[in-house]
């Protein structure tokens, strides 16, 4: 990728190598990788057999972790538009952005918002391949990418992409889903002492978002789809309702609070009852293109009732999603 280039309408189109020139990388596609067995549980194509095999064996363990990945999206979109909608967001810090997946962050927000300015950070280099999806921005708002792994923190409060997107004086949005799990703990507590690194670079007024697998609802079923990742060489931590909350600890949870993904905040419209799903890989709607006013609500809309692979998340028990989440205040 070259250095940051100018997007439409005179955007800077952030995407930067770290310390010099980057040097061919190895996929390593022999080997399963998180991001690309989340993708291709979304039913998306991104993926290699390697990350089939692995997603297979959790589907023999958890047979409705699919649905589950599916339920952790579309609780991303109604908090997206909660925080753009009624709390007022208009900056986005989402870290462990995964294969683009439409509709993304950015277009839910800017779609209530068209102002809103978006960062996303990864570290894998499939989803730097697939960057340029993430910024198309509609022409009042901004998005950038951040090639950088969580645990490097000083790193992304340093980063030009950052910088120059965000004004860290105003309150951001700092969404980190699925993927603290992937972080086991250590003496320091290392997922929980990043999160508040995080938030302590952020002013009062910001916001915090999480989701998390835990064993709460079906311990042996968790267990057993989280031994499948382990067998692919892919630490997994589940946690317990107590340990997520402490995630929360001196933020303002919104209600209702710390909950199973899909009954946050769960839409009533028939788009979600038909099954709020997403579409991989797909950044406009079939045959339209991008133009730089981005997707409307509507669009976003008929994405959610799209369900092509007919795996829905409407009517799911607790027990099959095994995924808290949380919206909470930083005051």
């Amino acid at each position: 990728m070259a250095d940051g280039g100018v997007g439409a309408g005179g955007r800077m189109a952030w995407i930067r190598p770290r310390a010099g020139e980057r040097k061919p990388v190895d996929l390593k596609t022999d080997q399963p990788h998180t991001a690309r067995m989340y993708d291709y549980f979304l039913g998306g194509k991104d993926n290699f057999p390697a990350d089939r095999e692995a997603g297979q064996r959790a589907m023999a363990g958890a047979p409705d972790i699919a649905r589950a990945i599916r339920a952790n999206r579309a609780f991303l979109v109604r908090a997206a538009r909660y925080l753009a909608a009624e709390a007022g967001i208009r900056q986005f810090l989402d870290i462990g952005t995964g294969i683009p997946t439409s509709p993304n962050l950015h277009e839910v927000a800017q779609a209530i918002t068209p102002d809103a300015r978006v960062v996303y950070v990864d570290n894998d280099p499939l989803v730097l391949a697939h960057a340029r999806a993430l910024l198309t921005s509609t022409s009042a708002g901004r998005t950038a990418y951040l090639d950088a792994d969580l645990r490097d923190i000083d790193a992304i409060l340093a980063a030009p992409e950052l910088r120059d997107t965000l004004d860290l004086s105003q309150p951001v949005a700092l969404s980190v889903l699925a993927i603290l799990h992937f972080l086991p703990d250590t003496e320091a507590g290392e997922p929980f002492t990043l999160v508040r690194r995080l938030l302590d670079a952020l002013p009062a007024g910001s916001y915090l978002v999480v989701s998390h697998g835990t064993p709460d609802f079906a311990p042996a079923i968790s267990e057993q789809g989280a031994a499948a990742y382990r067998a692919g060489g892919i630490a997994v931590q589940l946690r317990r309702r107590d340990e997520f909350a402490h995630f929360f600890d001196g933020l303002e949870l919104v209600d209702p609070g710390i909950v199973p993904v899909h009954r946050w905040r769960p839409d009533t419209a028939p788009a979600d009852a038909a099954g709020a799903s997403v579409v991989p890989g797909r950044t406009t709607k079939a045959g339209t293109g991008v133009d730089e006013d981005g997707l409307t609500e509507a669009e976003i809309d008929d994405f959610l009732a799209d369900d092509p692979s007919g795996i829905a998340t409407a009517g799911l028990a607790d027990s099959q999603v095994n995924m808290y989440g949380a919206v909470g205040r930083f005051r």
